[in-house]
């Protein structure tokens, strides 16, 4: 079984994601250490970016990946050897080539605005042209599950004719991703009884199941199968490696990728969605945050005793974790597991437990949230069970926003008093928050040089009673980051600056308590 990755072509029509040829270079060192066998890096013949990448990528020296480049068939009516998207495809000098051809009769006549017999012509002298000057060509059948449902004997005759031109691989493509796993299934058996050439397929995920779809055609007997990392893709996204790989690997026995590789997953997951400025979706199969995250007594209580009880694998092997959140839902067993994580030592029986449920169930009665802000949660644990010590006293703060020559300026002050000293921070800011998360810091860097490499990346705001207008209490989430990990607080208030302000602070707390940890005892 072979993986065939498109995030660098295919992926990149997502809205909202532009590859930079510095990205596509670093992803693509990225997915080659991680074990894939096709990394389709663009199209060549569509863009100069594409261009620089190819001219970038010949420095590369990949241990296992076969970088492919993108084209389509030659112009109607034109000589192959005399067409530029096939020259300029050669150019790349990539070991493979992907061409794409019309299977499907409604775009040879509307699309292409060619005969049927041309478009055969089309796919025979391209591939062959490929062919001839020696490299691996994969014939991706555009449209294929359309154009055969439409007319079987014309898609079916593209096949034939690729197949005969001397390509490498028959690359069956689900490119409006609205077929039903039950007819790509029939049509990748009859498929497969009629060439020698080894199957490939493609699906998108216009209606959701372009994984499903894609095992599908692996259990009627493709060996290679394409997507892109996190389904990133044109309008709904293409098939999803990240669940796809996990499944042939634990779910089909099929060993795609190492042991050892499948753990770098969810890190493989993070790393694109970082270089493409993409939030991870939480709920992602197998990777996201939520995958492995148990809410309900009863389940956290059955996991404790079982794990395989509420978990269809175990986490670990793709990298990810066990997640047990604390909430109004919670019963004693989360307390218990949430502090054996911390290393705390807790049992049913130790009078903090109850003391900390009650805590919990009456500040998320209050509007708190702590299965989004586990680095608040661990700080009140800690604070109750009496594993904690204040690191700075807080004496008052005082933020302003005025209005200067039309221009809001926001500025605040904090007073403080850290190891027995008193410091008073100015500091100005693009709005209120800002201005007091640099007042804050710039107050504490001089006694706490790690939080220089601490900041602020996200911030959302929720009105938890919007009945109650602007007297309404907020919720603010605020999540930070270093190089090494990313954590998220939480604060609550009918003032927007107070409840920020709890969120900041817990946001440092945690941090140098994170760097007090580190420290040899």
């Amino acid at each position: 079984m072979k993986i065939y990755d498109t995030t660098l072509r295919d992926g990149a029509q997502s809205e909202g994601i532009s590859f930079s040829v510095k990205d596509k270079i670093h992803i693509v060192k990225k997915l080659d250490q991680f074990g894939l066998d096709y990394l389709e890096g663009g199209w060549p013949g569509s863009n100069p970016k594409d261009i620089d990448f190819f001219r970038e990528a010949k420095e590369l020296s990949l241990k296992k990946a076969r970088l492919v480049a993108f084209t389509s068939t030659r112009r109607a009516n034109a000589a192959a050897e005399k067409d530029r998207n096939l020259q300029i495809v050669l150019e790349a000098e990539t070991p493979a080539v992907a061409i794409f051809g019309k299977s499907w009769v409604l775009h040879v006549k509307e699309v292409l605005k060619t005969s049927l017999e041309e478009n055969l012509r089309m796919i025979y002298d391209s591939i062959a042209f490929l062919k001839n000057n020696g490299r691996e060509v994969i014939f991706d059948a555009e449209h294929f599950f359309d154009g055969y449902k439409e007319n079987q004997g014309y898609a079916l005759k593209t096949l034939e004719k690729a197949e005969k031109a001397g390509a490498d691989w028959l690359v069956l493509c689900d490119t409006n991703g609205g077929t039903l796993s039950r007819d790509i299934r029939k049509a990748v058996g009859v498929v497969s009884k009629m060439t020698k050439v080894p199957l490939g397929i493609h699906v998108h995920n216009d209606n959701g199941m372009a994984v499903a779809n894609s095992l599908a055609a692996v259990e009627a007997g493709v060996t290679q199968v394409q997507g892109t990392i996190n389904g990133c893709g044109e309008r709904c996204g293409n098939a999803d490696l990240c669940v796809i790989i996990p499944n042939l690997k634990l779910k089909l026995g099929i060993d795609c990728l190492s042991d050892e590789k499948l753990k770098y997953l969810r890190e493989i997951s993070r790393f694109v969605n970082e270089v493409a400025n993409i939030i991870p979706d939480e709920k992602q199969p197998y990777v996201g945050n939520s995958a492995f995250a148990h809410k309900g007594g009863t389940h956290v209580d059955a996991v404790k005793k079982t794990p395989r009880s509420f978990e269809h694998i175990n986490p670990e092997l793709v990298g990810n974790r066990r997640r047990i959140l604390v909430s109004e839902l919670s019963g004693k067993s989360n307390i218990l597991l949430k502090a054996r994580e911390l290393n705390l030592d807790l049992t049913k029986e130790t009078p903090q437990t109850q003391t900390i449920l009650d805590r919990v169930k009456n500040l998320e009665y209050k509007g708190y949230q702590f299965e989004a802000a586990e680095a608040s949660l661990e700080l009140l644990l800690k604070k109750i069970m009496g594993h904690y010590r204040p690191f700075f006293e807080l004496e008052g703060f005082e933020v302003k926003v005025v209005n200067q020559a039309g221009k809001l300026v926001s500025e605040a002050t904090t007073k403080l008093k850290v190891k027995g000293e008193k410091e008073i921070c100015r500091a100005f800011g693009d709005g209120p928050i800002n201005a007091l998360d640099s007042a804050l810091r710039k107050a504490l860097e001089r006694f706490f040089p790690s939080l220089k490499g601490m900041h602020l990346t996200d911030f959302k705001v929720r009105v938890l009673d919007a009945k109650a207008g602007t007297a309404a209490k907020v919720r603010v989430l605020i999540e930070s980051a270093d190089r090494e990990s990313s954590w998220s607080t939480v604060g609550v208030s009918e003032n927007i600056i107070e409840a920020s302000w709890e969120a900041l602070i817990d946001s440092v707390e945690y941090k140098l308590i994170k760097e007090e940890q580190k420290r040899p005892h």
